[in-house]
């Protein structure tokens, strides 16, 4: 057949769906007439549905002549959430970020989106061609178009006009989008996105290529290697905002992190025994130094390159006790660990079986997406370490490193799994499955986790993990916090070390206003606030104004641990409708030019803006979009709409906060425990400020998913404010209102 017979176009026809059971949608076992029912319900016309099946008669006749027997494998695009249609081309593989779903899609949560009833993209305008190396995709671009997402690429952010290679790497500062957590899904600034179900490295040509049959002004084209056939999902808008809400719902909708797990993290020094660990973290607590979570790095494990999984009795002698004592502090442990697992492991030869043919580090790479590994995994975690009180862990080394390098160690993509994917499929997926895995033990205790990995994918946001990096440019990770927000992904830029403290300053002025605010002194013997020199560190040297330094970086602390009921409700809201925590300044305001490309500022949550001073910078220029702003700092007012050139000491960077907003301000509290009440400041922006709501349930189990949890909804009229609560929780009380602060803003003079 020609290549001209190959390229066939989809036809659209919306079909119902079965809310009560997505994964028989998705395996088409529901019946006709349950899928009618429901689309009767979403308020599907079959009358309009006829009209473009009339529409398009000529042009199937037209296919039938050109194609012939060809026609029979023609994709219908089938309605399978609101605003959300699937096309079908070709033969697709099995093994894909679908079929890998950490959570059915969250409908209810897409029923409150804005109704859209036709698919966003024209479907003459698709074509799609196969041949033996695969398969490949053509989509329409406008000329002004801009591409957005694609994964967390730390050094990409806009992407119209450039190859992204969707391929995972440790190496996320690169112009070809390889990345710790690439994903093939796109948003478009004409309102829609498009998500192509392949675990394949990709590439997606964004408006660089220019086909010899091109209809349009520009193309995406999507390079799909080795497989015959594709889904690919079509997102509504109308805006981008609305495009995203609708991906991460689709995905299952957004984590919740458990309260503690908004609280500040450290990780101390990979070799630090249980005593050196004990010693550090009673040092914090009687320092008053705000902590939650203390990470325990390689030395915990008898053997790390490739993984035990059984307690360094040397270092540890008593877990159950070391545990123990760091929970009365009230400490979170977090354990590092990666999958490779050691012939020195109990269960090495269990797991043989259900493992990857090449070994990494000596290792067996476990194959996650047989049940078999998983469980073998999951139940020697759970006697070793979960059920000594273990509350989360960090996924290192699930990454293809380095991808282009002469020096690959990771498995090859020639690697054959028991479950059928080969070594460029698990390469994709290994994070998601991984993520997936580790959060079993928690969820059959009815417990939420809060960890960190080092490679991700589509479809993650029900994950309760943070994608970290050992790259360390300081523009970079605050373009990953910006980028984040176009694909169901969370990203910390931890703080390692520094060559200033003004360096150690401005990154933990990034780093509180994220998902997982993470100091990771992994190589650091002292923790940086008393000497960011790496080799005096080492040697026990303080610095001079150590205790300058350290009173500075407890107020930072502070301001992180004031916002960690507003950083809650920034979660529920990415739960309950998709809305990421943190975000590109683009999707709040799309219709703003100048925004279009600012990925050096960020939303942290729905009213805070964060423009971070970079080290050297004494002051820098801030684009304020329309409205109205307060500095957080001075509460000067500012008109939108304007660049600024604003100076902060190094002690304190850039924040600002949107007109008419009521922000919600805890007094800090060091670490969280089980009984806690938040004391909560109402701080009151503008003199309409829009009411806005706190979630407040036990803060750790997975009850709120069951409606145990109250709202407590916050506004203010006539100089007065209000708090109304209403709901099904009735365990401690989260958060007392302890009082209405109205900015008394001065102008600004400039």
């Amino acid at each position: 057949m020609s290549d001209n017979q190959n390229r066939l176009t989809p036809q659209f026809e919306q079909v119902p769906m079965q809310d009560a059971d997505m994964s028989q949608f998705y395996r088409g076992e529901d019946s006709s007439a349950d899928r009618f029912a429901a689309l009767v319900e979403l308020g599907y016309d079959h009358r309009s549905n006829m009209l473009r099946f009339q529409s398009t008669i000529g042009l199937v006749l037209s296919l039938l002549l050109a194609c012939g027997s060809a026609f029979a494998d023609a994709p219908n695009a089938e309605l399978v959430a609101p605003g959300v249609w699937r096309l079908r081309f070709g033969n697709p593989e099995t093994l894909t970020p679908v079929h890998f779903r950490s959570a059915e899609p969250a409908i209810e949560g897409m029923k409150s989106l804005p109704v859209v009833n036709d698919p966003p993209i024209a479907s003459e305008t698709i074509s799609f061609s196969v041949r033996p190396r695969g398969c490949a995709l053509e989509l329409p671009m406008t000329k002004d178009e801009r591409i957005y997402g694609l994964g967390l690429n730390t050094t990409l952010f806009e992407m119209s006009g450039k190859r992204a290679f969707i391929v995972p790497s440790d190496h996320p500062e690169n112009e070809t989008n390889e990345s710790h957590a690439p994903a093939p899904f796109y948003v478009s600034s004409n309102g829609f996105g498009v998500f192509v179900d392949t675990a394949r490295f990709a590439s997606f040509y964004a408006g660089n290529v220019d086909p010899v049959t091109q209809q349009h002004q520009r193309t995406m084209l999507v390079d799909v290697p080795s497989a015959q056939g594709v889904d690919v999902y079509l997102f509504a808008g109308p805006t981008m905002m609305d495009v995203v809400r609708r991906y991460n719902l689709f995905s299952g909708g957004g984590c919740v992190p458990p309260m503690w797990g908004l609280g500040i993290a450290y990780r101390g020094l990979a070799k630090f025994s249980a005593d050196d660990s004990l010693k550090l973290a009673k040092s914090f607590r009687d320092d008053h130094i705000p902590c939650d979570i203390w990470g325990l790095e390689p030395g915990w494990q008898t053997k790390s390159y490739s993984c035990s999984f059984v307690w360094n009795t040397a270092n540890f002698p008593d877990p159950d006790n070391f545990v123990h004592q760091m929970s009365t502090m009230g400490y979170r442990l977090n354990l590092w660990e990666h999958c490779f697992t050691s012939p020195a492991s109990p269960i090495h030869d269990a797991l043989a079986p259900y493992s990857g043919n090449f070994r990494v580090w000596g290792g067996l790479v476990p194959d996650f997406a047989s049940p078999q590994a998983r469980k073998i995994f999951i139940d020697h975690h759970e006697k070793e370490v979960f059920s000594k009180g273990v509350s989360g862990v960090k996924l290192d080394e699930c990454d293809y490193q380095p991808f282009r390098s002469t020096g690959v160690w990771s498995f090859p993509e020639a690697s054959a799994f028991p479950s059928g994917m080969d070594g460029e499929q698990m390469h994709s997926m290994i994070g998601v499955l991984y993520q997936q895995t580790m959060k079993v033990p928690f969820d059959r205790r009815n417990q939420r986790t809060w960890g960190l990995v080092r490679n991700s994918h589509a479809l993650a946001a029900p994950l309760p993990y943070t994608v970290y990096s050992d790259s360390y440019d300081l523009h970079c990770y605050v373009r990953g916090v910006a980028k984040s927000g176009f694909g169901g992904l969370l990203w910390t830029p931890e703080v390692r070390n520094a060559d200033s403290v003004e360096e150690f300053y401005r990154r933990t002025q990034v780093v509180i206003f994220t998902p997982f605010a993470l100091i990771n002194s992994w190589f650091l013997k002292l923790p940086p606030w008393l000497q960011v020199d790496r080799a005096k560190n080492n040697a026990g040297e303080v610095m001079a104004n150590h205790a300058e330094v350290t009173a500075a970086t407890k107020k930072l602390f502070d301001l992180r641990m004031s916002l960690v009921p507003y950083l809650y409700a920034a979660f529920n809201e990415y739960h309950l409708h998709g809305t990421p925590p943190n975000r590109a300044l683009v999707m709040d305001w799309p219709d703003d030019p100048k925004v279009a490309t600012i990925d050096d500022q960020f939303m942290c949550g729905p009213s805070i803006m964060v423009a971070p001073l970079f080290p050297g910078q004494t002051h820098r220029t801030v684009y304020l979009p329309k409205g109205t702003w307060y500095d957080f700092w001075t509460k000067e007012k500012y008109d939108g709409g304007q660049t600024i050139d604003i100076s902060k000491p190094p002690e304190i960077g850039p924040v600002f906060v949107k007109g008419d907003t009521l922000l919600p301000l805890a007094a800090p509290t060091e670490h969280f425990d089980d009984d806690i009440c938040y004391d909560i400041t109402v701080n009151v922006y503008g003199d309409h400020p829009a009411a806005t709501t706190l979630f407040e349930d036990d803060g750790v189990s997975n009850d709120f998913e069951q409606g145990k949890q109250n709202r407590i909804d916050l506004s203010w009229s006539d100089g007065k404010g209000t708090a109304v609560k209403n709901g099904a929780y009735a365990g401690p009380k989260r958060f007392k209102i302890v009082g209405w602060t109205k900015a008394r803003a001065k102008a600004n003079q400039s």
